[in-house]
């Protein structure tokens, strides 16, 4: 809005209060942006529930704390929040309609709930560069991120019933449901909204891409690069480690738009142990003290020193190890009391 004197500002606002011949919705509009710098967009969008009546008095929730609206201007506000219940009655008249939808009056107030989270969405985007917002995200206090999870949920089930009527499979609802529309809306912001796949990985992806097109090189190491609160180098290496768990697609997003490759045999860790991989390991240090000192009657702080498969030294608590076993004889699995029991183990 260009910047006006003091004198044409009350000026206008005088007219706005007292010319009966100026469309309500003009009236309301214009004086919510001269006298509280409202957008028009968010005049179009009150609720009910933000105009209270008591007595003489109405007040309007522009923020936290209702403000008390002046002169003429709290029967226009009424007016204007009356006009959803009349065009939901059918009981107003076309030009009206036309008039109205010009200054981008939002009817439904389902409508208005979802204008608002499209409007902070957007603004988020313009901010972040995308639409793959963490679900704690906020614009200008609006919680974006829940309202895109809400959102992508709604577009599945969409998804979903076009999936069933395409296999011609009863549909047995379509409330809750993302209309194309909405969709479209969406995409417009970034076609990448809603993946197929966990959206912290889009995000992430999405982030390595501007960071290779912005000519720097592919982020391999944890902790190196960190955008956005993700660490690039962090996801590159879990990407290269977890490759086969990948879907196709990403597999091929992953090499063709960003030259990554699954890691090499020699650069994969070692497969974790299992419970029963530790315990027969526990068994063998056990087993060794027995062939070395013919008994297994094992002192409570005693460490017992082995070479494990790697050829390095490694130490057990087997006092400790052992006792442990006792206590818990009657848990054991009956193979386990069986091959403890061969090596001499003394249960009482």
């Amino acid at each position: 809005m260009p910047v006006i004197g003091h004198d044409r500002r009350w000026a206008l606002v005088r007219r706005l209060l007292h010319d009966a011949d100026l469309p309500a919705a003009t009236r309301v509009a214009g004086l919510l942006l001269l006298l509280y710098a409202q957008s028009v967009s968010r005049t179009a969008r009150l609720r009910l529930d933000q105009v209270t009546r008591t007595d003489d008095t109405v007040y309007l929730a522009l923020g936290p704390v209702p403000t008390t609206l002046p002169g003429p201007l709290p029967q226009l506000v009424l007016d204007l929040a009356d006009a959803r219940r009349f065009y939901a009655r059918r009981d107003m008249d076309a030009d009206r309609i036309d008039q109205m939808e010009k200054l981008g009056m939002v009817w439904s107030h389902f409508d208005v709930a979802w204008e608002e989270g499209l409007s902070a969405a957007r603004g988020w985007a313009a901010e972040a560069g995308h639409l793959l917002a963490p679900l704690d995200a906020t614009h200008q206090g609006y919680r974006v991120g829940i309202w895109l999870k809400n959102a992508r949920a709604a577009a599945r089930k969409a998804a979903e019933n076009e999936q069933r009527r395409a296999e011609g499979l009863p549909v047995e609802s379509s409330a809750g449901a993302l209309s194309e529309e909405r969709r479209e809306q969406l995409e417009g912001i970034d076609p990448s909204w809603c993946p197929a796949w966990p959206v912290e990985w889009q995000r992430a992806f999405h982030l390595v891409r501007l960071h290779l097109e912005a000519g720097r090189e592919l982020a391999t190491k944890p902790g190196g690069v960190v955008h956005q609160g993700e660490d690039l180098g962090q996801w590159v290496r879990s990407v290269r480690l977890g490759w086969v768990k990948l879907t196709t697609v990403q597999q091929w997003m992953c090499e063709q738009v960003l030259g990554i490759e699954p890691a090499a045999e020699d650069e994969k860790p070692p497969p974790r142990r299992t419970q029963a991989d530790k315990w027969a390991m526990d068994y063998a240090v056990a087993k060794q003290f027995y062939e070395r000192e013919g008994n297994l009657r094992v002192p409570r702080k005693h460490i017992e020193r082995t070479v494990g498969e790697d050829q390095e030294e490694q130490e057990l608590r087997l006092g400790a190890w052992i006792g442990n076993q006792r206590s818990r004889a009657a848990t054991l699995a009956p193979e386990r009391v069986k091959q403890l029991s061969a090596i001499g183990m003394r249960w009482a």
